[in-house]
């Protein structure tokens, strides 16, 4: 079948077109790359042996277990890990694409290193699906926490001291799917929001605040401090994620000082607990069900041909999703067919960390920026 010639001459153009701008599109992007969900950092070591060399080999086969362990503790939910313990297969080292060495230092007989791993992400999927571990690999949008803290009938939120957001510090870079992070608590936040507003869910204050640091959703985290009849802390922890990636639901959990367990030790405890339902719950609503495979037609309005080169490289970066193929294009929108795993409200979930909005119009799917969400590369303002 011959291809007509203006047919043939646009095809070619297009093709040149689209070699030409895709590595501007790459260098314009203004997003920051996404954190590698397979990449696990910061794993310290610490060995001592006869010899140096020895020392090191030694030091790089425990911190490639660690970063297994913590890469597991990441991606599947807590009751997959029976007693919180994370299986080492034997053979891991085949699961390492490469690792970095930060921070050596050595004598005759001791190593000290700080080192990064990188794992290959469909060996670590088979590990999961062998073992039969429920995984996820979607990362969340940065959350927000805001713990307020009630003391005798009083609420703290920015005060200082605030002994439950003291406890929250070591809760926000856990290198879990949801990153979290903490306000300053200066000026700019006083101004925003307060403890009462953020206790009674003021939306616009808390969608306020959220912008501020680049969030996608706040986390409200009221404890009230309490005592039992033997004189040891109590907590009363209420907390609720507000914003767009899931529904607003309020957990209450209750806790009880151990023996001997200070009041710090407590709270340190209950938002380590609640920062592991956090993550359990968005895992849970990410899990990857690669039994339920599906394609959704998708229209995509775009501004040129460099914005669709920037919207494929970020679709092609969404855990749940297989592969996007044109079927249609022009200048001004791409007809996309999305494989993906799943359900629609599960791709919709992961289009949302994206700043993408999967919605329906006029009967068909289409997805576009989130309002406020950073320019995609490659577009024509």
């Amino acid at each position: 079948m011959k291809i007509r010639r203006p047919a043939a001459t646009f095809l070619a153009v297009f093709i040149l077109v689209l070699m030409a701008i895709l590595p501007a599109a790459a260098q314009k992007a203004d997003k920051p790359l996404k954190r590698d969900v397979f990449e696990v950092r910061n794993v310290a070591v610490d060995v001592t042996a006869k010899t140096a060399a020895k020392a090191r080999k030694k030091a790089l086969a425990l911190g490639e277990r660690e970063a297994f362990r913590r890469l597991v503790a990441r991606l599947t939910l807590s009751p997959e890990r029976k007693g919180g313990e994370v299986p080492v297969p034997e053979d891991i080292s085949t699961m390492v694409k490469d690792f970095q060495v930060l921070n050596e230092k050595t004598s005759a007989v001791r190593y000290l290193a700080t080192l990064v791993y990188r794992f290959k992400p469909r060996l670590v999927r088979k590990y999961f699906i062998d073992s039969y571990m429920a995984f996820a690999e979607t990362p969340s949008k940065p959350v927000l926490v805001l713990p307020v803290f009630q003391a005798a009938g009083a609420l703290l939120l920015f005060d200082d001291p605030n002994p439950w957001r003291d406890a929250w510090t070591t809760q926000t870079d856990n290198g879990g799917l949801v990153p979290m992070a903490l306000p300053k608590g200066d000026l700019a936040d006083i101004s925003l929001i307060g403890a009462e507003q953020a206790v009674d869910g003021d939306m616009q204050r808390l969608s306020a605040i959220a912008r501020r640091y680049g969030a996608g959703d706040t986390l409200v985290v009221q404890a009230i401090q309490g005592i039992d009849s033997n004189g040891l802390a109590t907590l009363e922890v209420f907390m609720t994620r507000y914003g767009t990636a899931q529904v607003e639901q309020t957990v209450v959990k209750s806790y009880a000082a151990r023996a001997g367990e200070t009041l710090a030790g407590l709270l340190r405890r209950a938002a380590a607990d609640l920062a592991r339902r956090v993550e359990d719950n968005w895992k849970r609503d990410n899990l990857l069900e690669f039994g339920r495979q599906s394609v959704i037609a998708v229209r995509l309005p775009i501004s040129g041909l460099g914005e669709w080169v920037g919207l494929k490289r970020i679709l092609a970066g969404i855990a749940v999703i297989r592969r996007a193929d044109p079927v249609l294009l022009s200048r001004r929108e791409v007809m996309v067919n999305i494989h993906y795993i799943g359900d629609p409200d599960q791709l919709s979930l992961a289009l949302e960390q994206e700043d993408l909005i999967l919605s329906r119009e006029d009967g068909e799917w289409v997805i576009t920026p989130a309002a406020g969400a950073a320019e995609i590369p490659g577009k024509k303002s």
